[in-house]
Parts: structure tokens; sequence; C-alpha cells
């Protein structure tokens, strides 16, 4: 996935950043016209997918449902608590499995299913009182260098990673029992709080002392909460590092923006899809940065971040809604303008 790439050198010493670090994929600056071909991309995924896989792209696709049987196994696994574990058969909730598991499950469209609902409120419980997250003591010895429990950079990248999923429940999902009854959804406060927490760590020049990821994923919880000039300095920064970026980058951070409605026509997003059309390989398919056998991930998200907003084939008897364009506002006076317009993180 990337995330061991920092975006800038925190406390403890110096560290590379993503300039420093090498790529694989780099491409040059390709013609302005250059398009993704959703299609090949769509029978990479039927050719090399498994059930669940091809589940996603249908539904993806059109809308369609997964069976039921295909969702009693994506869930899975599930603690008592809620969570889900970082270790296969574990029974210590993991917040970055957590998270994980609900970006599957949301592909399928069970966010609003009982598993997904009792996962959000244990992630919304388990906010601390700064308002963040942290992994459980007990994982130091298991868990991957993102979700290390006690470490700042983990922090940030968990606090935004949970605060982008619990936006995302507040825009899909009901919670099984009613945390916030404010405007925004059941989670209102909690994303409130960590929005909070994830804006106070940004520097000056829009960078965070975490790793790469965390960067979109603060964005897009930052726009959910109409601090648009906060999420735009994140942008602007994610502009700049576009070009080094491996395609499973590019299309995570895309996917990510496109979900909780930032437009498409915004400057960062038309440049990601220029990006990944100038990335796609010649069988359809983009490479995972965690080996060829996590390429339909990668190609799932990239047709996530590239795909029309509505489906191109309502399935028979549902009813057809245009999204509403989402524009950022004019920004504030003396402020500067807005930008212009992988596989899984648990521990096997």
């Amino acid at each position: 996935m990337g995330l061991s790439r920092l975006v800038s050198p925190v406390l403890g010493g110096p560290r590379q950043t993503l300039a420093e670090l090498p790529r694989r994929n780099h491409v040059g600056a390709g013609s302005v016209t250059a398009v993704v071909d959703l299609e090949a991309a769509i029978g990479f995924v039927v050719a090399h997918g498994d059930a669940v896989d091809r589940a996603r792209l249908s539904r993806l696709r059109s809308g369609a449902p997964a069976s039921p049987e295909l969702l009693d196994a994506a869930e899975s696994g599930q603690t008592l608590g809620g969570g889900w574990p970082a270790v296969l058969g574990g029974e210590v909730a993991s917040v970055d499995a957590t998270c994980f598991r609900l970006s599957e499950l949301d592909d399928l469209g069970a966010l609003g299913r009982p598993a997904a609902r009792h996962a959000l409120d244990w992630l919304a419980s388990g906010q601390l009182a700064d308002g963040g997250w942290d992994e459980h003591r007990s994982l130091a010895g298991l868990a991957p260098e993102w979700a290390t429990p006690g470490d700042p950079e983990a922090r940030f990248y968990l606090t935004a990673d949970a605060g982008f999923w619990l936006t995302v429940a507040g825009l899909d999902a009901r919670a099984a029992g009613p945390l916030d009854h404010r405007v925004g959804g059941a989670y209102a406060g909690v994303v409130q709080a960590a929005s909070h927490t994830l804006a106070a760590q940004l520097a000056p020049d829009g960078t965070w002392p975490s790793f790469l990821p965390a960067g979109w994923l603060a964005a897009a919880v930052l726009h959910r909460q109409q601090m648009f000039y906060e999420s735009a300095r994140i942008q602007a920064v994610l502009a700049d590092r576009l070009p080094e970026m491996s395609p499973a980058d590019v299309a995570w951070l895309a996917a990510t923006l496109r979900r909780v409605e930032v437009g498409e026509e915004q400057w960062l997003l038309v440049s990601t899809r220029r990006r990944l059309a100038e990335t796609q390989r010649s069988d359809g398919g983009w490479d995972s940065d965690d080996g060829h056998q996590f390429d339909v991930h990668t190609t799932l998200r990239a047709i996530r971040a590239c795909r029309p907003n509505a489906p191109e084939a309502p399935r028979a008897g549902a009813q057809f809604v245009v999204p509403p364009s989402v524009t950022l506002p004019a920004p504030r006076s003396g402020e500067p303008p807005a930008t212009p317009a992988g596989g899984p993180l648990q521990v096997a």
C-alpha cells in the first residue's frame, strides 16, 4: 500500500520522504487527453478476480446486491465487541483491520447490515479523549508500522482512517445504537472531534506528520466537515506528490475523495484520472504495491475512482437518481484559494 512512505520528517530524526524513495512504474507526463479504459479494467477483474471481487465489480457497475452467503463470508471473524482482529482467529480487535474490512463491505453495499453497524459503533466507542484512535497495546508485537500502538505517526493514520469510515457511515449507514442525534449522522460528534485533532496537526505548508495515505483520508474527513480550507491545503500537497505516486496510491487517493463526494471536476481528481490512464497496463489492470496477487484489488479501486457518477445499468425496478454536484466554496477573505480544480492492511 505504500504506507511506509512518510510525507514529511517527524519527531525523532530525519526520515525518508516520498521524493527520496525509489519508484517502480514511473511514468512521465502524458497527453492530457489520456483516458482510462474502463472496459479493459472490468475485463481484467472478471478474468482474474474471485467471487468476492466479481461481486464488488457488479455492485460498482450496476448496484447489484451480493448474495447473502457471500456477505456472510465477508463478515466472518468479527469479535464479540464489534471489530475485526489483526490476526486471523485473534480475540483482540484492531482499528486498522476493522477499517480494511469496512472497505470491503462498502464495495459490497453492506455498510447498513448489522455486522458493519456493530463495527462502526465499536470504532466510535474506541475514540480517545483527544479525538484520535490508537491500537490496543497488546498488538505491539504484531501490528505493522502504520498501526504501531503508541506511535504518533500511526495514531494520525488510524485517526484519519477511522474518521473516514465513520464519515462514510454518516452518509450511508445508521448506528446499531444511537450514539449521536445531531445533524450529520449518528457519528457526527465523533467525526467532528477527529477532524479537529487532524487539523491541529497540519503544518503551515499543508503536510502532515504521518504516512502518505493518511493525507487523503484526512482530506476526505475535513472536506465532509466543511473544513474546506484545511482539506484544500492537504490536496495541494497531494497534487505536488502525484507524479511520484504509484498507481495503487493514486487509485486509493481518488477513490477516497470521490467516496465523500469531492467533485470529480476538481483539479486533483482530474489529475488522478490522467495518471491512472498513463499507468494502466495493456491487460486492463494496474500494479499493486503489494505484489501481483493484489492487482485485482488495485484495479477495483481504480474503477471506483473513474466510474461515472451513476451506475451504468440500474437493476430492474430501481429508481434512477442523478447525484447532486459538489463544489468547493470561494476561499475565505485573506486566505489562498483552494487547489485548482492494496491488499489487506491486517497482519496475516
